[in-house]
């Protein structure tokens, strides 16, 4: 993410916090935010108390100050299972997902591929504390970003490549559109589009079983090396809040890849990978 000051921020599976000039030379090293001591996957802008909202897989919600000190917001106690990631409303609610409640991160293919709806969006308030449900029976619920008049949510399920819109406060759940590919982070734009960051397109064998549970959960138990894997290649789409797609980016030679985190910052497209090993841009002209 871009935060006020022009900072890209991007966590990375040793539980830190980095950030870069939004202008940065290519080759630019990062510099040390924070250390949350888990996983940190989503992260957004606070915009009532400073600092970030971190969704951390193992730690729950999150709040870090501009000084790096890192509070638990909700920690790990149900209902939060696994945190992935973010949106602020201009009240201070934040509403997340809650990917799976049956596996942690660790083990993220194995409820890809076994297919069950164990996600859910909750919704927390800061000023009771509370962590409460907006709708459960999710497809692993991923990226997530308010509509520009706070009516709804904009939600992406991985495992069923779906688009939803989830209206507020009640829960309700509309499919929009479905997906070419596996979809991860989603990001307001501001002007009723939303950048979708897509992993890979999707896996043919992958789709041919899922008609098939109990060969699903057989597939799941494999050893990660004879799982069906995604593919190499690079894919990130703009989408309007109807879910028709507005654009396409593709790096089909896999030279980034894994794109699981997308953000516009000006004429400049942002965006970090799962197993990469640095964050990427692209000009949008």
């Amino acid at each position: 993410m871009i935060d006020p000051d022009g900072r890209v921020i991007s966590g990375d599976e040793d539980g830190r916090l980095w950030w870069w000039p939004a202008d940065a030379p290519p080759g630019t090293h990062p510099r040390l935010l924070a250390e949350t001591g888990g996983r940190p996957l989503g992260i957004e802008v606070d915009p009532h108390e400073g600092g970030l909202v971190v969704c951390d897989a193992y730690r729950g919600l999150l709040r870090v100050t501009p000084e790096g000190a890192v509070h638990e917001l909700t920690g790990m106690a149900p209902p939060v299972h696994l945190a992935d990631n973010a949106t602020v409303a201009r009240d201070g609610t934040i509403y997340f997902t809650d990917s799976s409640d049956r596996f942690p991160l660790s083990h993220w293919k194995r409820d890809l591929l076994e297919h069950r709806p164990n996600g859910q969006v909750l919704a927390y308030d800061p000023r009771t504390g509370r962590t409460d449900v907006v709708t459960r029976g999710l497809y692993f619920p991923n990226g997530v970003a308010l509509t520009p008049d706070e009516s709804a949510l904009m939600l992406v399920e991985t495992t069923t490549h779906r688009l939803l819109r989830v209206g507020l406060p009640d829960g309700t759940v509309e499919v929009l559109t479905d997906l070419p590919a596996y979809p991860d982070n989603v990001a307001a734009v501001g002007d009723g589009t939303y950048w979708i960051a897509l992993p890979s397109p999707r896996v043919p064998v992958v789709e041919r079983l899922l008609p098939h549970p109990r060969v699903r959960q057989l597939v799941a138990l494999l050893p990660d090396a004879l799982q069906p894997q995604p593919r190499r290649y690079g894919l990130v789409a703009l989408v309007d809040g109807e879910g028709r797609v507005r654009r396409t980016l593709h790096g089909p030679a896999g030279a980034y890849w894994m794109i699981t985190g997308v953000r516009q910052h000006g004429d400049q497209l942002w965006m970090g990978s799962l197993i990469g090993t640095a964050v990427a841009r692209v000009p949008l002209a």
